[in-house]
């Protein structure tokens, strides 16, 4: 029976992967105009940063002549002892549903000893109870990234599945780390990343299950390079991806995400990058409060190299898949110090709620967050089918250039 049902997920996978939609895309000069950003203290992660207003972001989010978004940490400011430095949160307007995948393409990583950078997305509502998907994330001097599934109790990472990537001993996607998974290529973040050209992450968030891949510079498959308005997407090609985490027996996806926006953020130490232990496995400093000590009173010289460059970020779906506003969720725009154009005017969907969190790839145990999915779960089986079922498959992607 099961050989069945792969047979027929590979069929259909086959079948629908051409028929792919850019339904979304966030580039050039007007990247930023449908992204709320937080203006508050970094409650989410008790990073010693101030998540800036729009208002006051213009020297931490623009555009290049170029055409690459910037995302910044403040590097010019004198920042007086014990308070915090300014930095950006930024959450899409528009919620995206399951059939969703995601391209993202950035030209640059921020890194350095204190800096926690993240590309994730989360539900709508309370963390973690509509799941959280990290797709980029690191701290301080880290050479590969981690991804990291978080739900609310009922959903397990399956074992024995196809990744190249490695997973941690920990199957439980619901305690404060999630069920995270080690990037084993090359280059996949820090200044490896940055000094190889950047490269391509994609995120599918699909009935069968969430997947991620990551490809370096060199390395980004021409359907992904090729893929347009026009000619859509195609995933039939990819092979097993970096992550995985299958929907079935121990954790139905469909149940415990629901629809999930992006966010872009870096913050400085906190409960993961400034835990003196994590700290000291890069940085070489095991004193108390080092983090913060170091890097971010005072001048700002060490988060010079402490930004993202992105050159877009693309989302694909089945031809009936709704990209939701923040709006119809909510009733109107939540976020503080929200700012920027209205967006898409597609149909309302029921959609339940979400928040977001840390993972934990090097020693440590940070604390949660404001934005994390629910699951309970399973596992499809011990091979990856990127099965596109209509209407409820999709594929997020991400990439990055060198700036």
């Amino acid at each position: 029976m099961r050989s069945a049902l792969l047979t027929l997920l590979c069929f259909t996978s086959a079948a629908l992967a051409a028929n792919l939609n850019l339904v979304k895309e966030y580039s050039g000069s007007g990247f930023f105009d449908e992204w709320d950003y937080y203006g508050h203290w970094d409650d989410l992660t008790n990073g010693n940063v101030i998540f800036v207003n729009k208002t006051d972001s213009t020297s931490l989010t623009y555009v290049t002549p170029s055409g690459q978004a910037i995302v910044a940490i403040d590097n010019t400011t004198f920042v007086p002892a014990n308070n915090p430095r300014n930095a950006v949160s930024i959450s899409s307007q528009d919620y995206f549903e399951i059939g969703t995948v995601f391209v993202i393409d950035v030209a640059r990583l921020p890194w350095g000893c204190s800096v926690w950078p993240a590309i994730w997305t989360r539900g709508n509502g309370d963390w973690p109870a509509t799941g959280e998907i990290d797709i980029i994330e690191g701290v301080n001097r880290m050479t590969f990234n981690q991804m990291a599934l978080h739900t609310s109790p009922g959903c397990s990472a399956a074992t024995g599945t196809d990744q190249t990537g490695s997973p941690s001993a920990n199957t439980d996607c619901s305690p404060l780390s999630g069920c995270t998974v080690k990037e084993n290529k090359p280059n996949s973040f820090g200044d490896d990343f940055n000094n190889n050209g950047g490269g391509v992450w994609a995120m599918q968030f699909d009935v069968s299950g969430i997947f991620i891949w990551f490809w370096q510079r060199s390395e980004i498959p021409s359907s992904i390079t090729g893929a347009s308005s026009t000619t859509g997407l195609d995933i039939s090609a990819w092979g097993p991806p970096s992550a995985a985490w299958p929907s079935g027996p121990s954790c139905n996806i469909s149940e415990h995400v629901s629809a999930q926006q992006l966010v872009i953020d870096i913050t400085l130490c906190g409960d993961w990058a400034g835990l003196n232990t994590t700290y000291a496995q890069t940085c070489d400093n095991s004193t108390y409060n080092a983090c913060y000590l170091t890097n971010v009173q005072y001048q700002g010289t060490y988060t010079d190299d402490a930004y993202f460059a992105i050159n877009y970020i693309r989302a694909f779906a089945a031809s009936n898949a709704t990209v939701v506003p923040e709006s119809m969720i909510n009733g109107t725009s939540s976020a503080s110090g929200a700012s920027g154009a209205s967006s898409t005017g597609t149909p309302p969907v029921t959609i339940s709620s979400g928040a977001s969190s840390a993972s934990s790839g090097l020693s440590g145990s940070p604390t949660g967050g404001a934005g994390s999915p629910t699951q309970t779960g399973g596992a499809l089986g011990s091979t990856y089918v990127p099965a596109i079922l209509a209407g409820v498959a999709g594929v997020l992607v991400i990439t990055g250039l060198s700036f």
